[in-house]
C-alpha cells in the first residue's frame, strides 16, 4: 500500500511538472504551428546606449533575453523589419543582409522554421524602387526587372534556410478592390502574380503566401479571394493566404470580431488553400475614431483619456481580454484543419508596436505575455481548452 502510494504521488508530481512545462506550441501541435514575430534587438542587442531601442515599460535594454523565451515558446518565428525592402535592399544592386543572416541563422540554430517578412510591399519600400535616376516613375519593363532581380537574389540567398515568404503584402483596400500603389500605377494587378512566379522560380520548395490587414471584413476577403481564386486554379504557386488579425477588443461586440473572422477562414479555404494568422495582437485601449485596420500611416495625437492603463490593466479589462482569446481560440479549434500557423507579433506587451500605434506613446497589453516576457495567465488557459477537448 505504502508503495502504491509513493507510485500515485510521483506520477502526479510527474504529470504536474509536465503540465507546467507545456507551452502553446507543444498544446497545439496537432492543430497548426504557433510562431511570433522577433525584432533585431532580440536577435543581436546594442547597448551601447546610442541606438538603445525604446520601448514602453522595457525591464532591461537588452532585448536578447528575450530569445530563450522565444525559442521554448514558439516553433515559427518571422522578422519584422530586417527582411524589408528599405532594409535589406536600400539602394539598386546593394543588399545588406548582415541583420537578416543573424536572424535566420539564430532561429535555425534553435530548429525553428522561418518566414520571410516580405518580398513586396508598397511600404517601407526603398525609395529608390519605383523611379529613375531624373526621379520620374519607371517603366513596365524596368519595374518587372527590377523586381524579378530582387526576389530572385533575396529568396537565392536565404534557400535552404527560410521555409517561407510573405510574397506579396497589403496589396487590396479594405473595400475589396487593388491598392493604387506604386507597383499598382506601373504594372497594375499584374505585379501580384508576377512576384509569385519569380519566388517560385527562386525557391521552388519555398511556402508562398499573401498577407494583408482587416481580413475580417467581408468586402475585404472576398475581394481578396475573387482575385486569387482564379490565379490558384490556373496553377499559381500560393501556398496560403495570410490574415494580420491586428484587433481591437472595444470592437468585438458580441464577438462580432470572431465571428468576421470565421467567416474569413471558410471564405479562404473555398479558393483551395489554407489560410493563417500572420500578425495577431489584441488592443486593450480605446479605439480613437473607430480606426481599424494597420494602415502604419493613419496617425492619431495623443490625449491622457486614450491611455487609461499606464499604471496597469484593470481586472475588469483584463478578465474581457482572457475571454476574448478564449473565445477566440474556441472559434478557431473547429477549423483546424483550414488553420496553417497561428502567429503573433511581437513577443510582449513591453515592445508590441501597439504601444505606438495608432496614437505613439500608450501603454498596451496587445500580447500573450507581459512586460517581463513571462507567459500571461490565458496562456495556460488556452492551453487547457485544447487539452479538455481532446478527451
Amino acid at each position: 500500500m505504502l508503495r502504491k502510494t509513493f507510485l500515485m504521488a510521483a506520477f502526479a508530481c510527474c504529470c504536474h511538472s509536465m503540465t507546467a512545462q507545456t507551452t502553446l506550441w507543444e498544446a497545439y501541435r496537432d492543430y497548426w504551428y504557433t510562431g511570433v514575430s522577433v525584432n533585431q534587438w532580440q536577435v543581436e542587442a546594442d547597448n551601447s546606449g546610442a541606438n538603445v531601442h525604446d520601448v514602453t515599460g522595457q525591464v532591461s535594454n537588452d532585448q536578447t533575453a528575450d530569445w530563450p523565451v522565444i525559442a521554448k515558446n514558439f516553433n515559427w518565428v518571422v522578422a519584422e523589419n530586417c527582411m524589408k525592402c528599405e532594409v535589406i535592399h536600400p539602394r539598386e544592386g546593394v543588399y545588406d543582409f548582415t541583420l537578416a543572416d543573424q536572424f535566420v541563422n539564430k532561429a535555425k540554430a534553435a530548429g525553428m522554421k522561418v518566414l520571410g517578412h516580405c518580398l513586396i510591399w508598397h511600404s517601407q519600400c526603398a525609395p529608390w524602387f519605383h523611379f529613375d535616376s531624373e526621379g520620374k516613375p519607371v517603366s513596365r519593363d524596368v519595374l518587372k526587372k527590377r523586381m524579378r532581380e530582387h526576389i530572385y537574389t533575396i529568396v537565392s540567398h536565404f534557400r535552404g534556410r527560410v521555409d517561407a515568404w510573405d510574397v506579396v503584402n497589403e496589396a487590396f483596400e479594405d473595400d475589396g478592390t487593388p491598392r493604387q500603389s506604386l507597383f499598382h500605377q506601373i504594372l497594375g494587378t499584374d505585379y501580384i502574380p508576377l512576384a509569385f512566379q519569380y519566388a517560385h522560380e527562386a525557391d521552388p520548395a519555398a511556402q508562398l503566401y499573401y498577407n494583408d490587414f482587416s481580413m475580417n471584413k467581408a468586402a475585404k476577403v472576398e475581394g481578396v479571394c475573387r482575385f486569387f481564386r482564379p490565379l490558384i486554379e490556373q496553377g499559381l504557386p500560393v501556398t496560403a493566404i495570410g490574415m494580420q488579425g491586428h484587433m481591437i477588443l472595444e470592437d468585438n461586440v458580441d464577438n462580432s470580431v470572431i465571428r468576421q473572422y470565421e467567416h474569413s477562414i471558410e471564405t479562404i479555404a473555398a479558393t483551395g488553400v489554407p489560410t493563417f494568422f500572420s500578425e495577431l495582437d489584441l488592443s486593450v485601449l480605446p479605439n480613437p475614431y473607430g480606426f481599424s485596420g494597420a494602415n502604419i500611416s493613419d496617425k492619431f495625437a495623443y490625449r491622457p483619456e486614450m491611455d487609461p492603463y499606464t499604471k496597469g490593466l484593470s481586472k475588469e479589462q483584463n478578465a474581457k481580454m482572457e475571454q476574448f482569446w478564449i473565445d477566440f481560440y474556441k472559434m478557431l479549434i473547429p477549423h483546424h484543419k483550414d488553420i496553417l500557423r497561428v502567429n503573433f507579433w511581437c513577443l510582449n506587451d513591453a515592445n508590441s508596436w501597439r504601444n505606438d500605434f495608432p496614437i505613439k506613446g500608450r501603454t498596451d497589453y496587445a500580447t500573450l505575455f507581459d512586460r517581463q516576457s513571462r507567459p500571461k495567465p490565458v496562456v495556460q488557459k488556452l492551453i487547457d481548452l485544447v487539452r479538455e477537448g481532446k478527451k
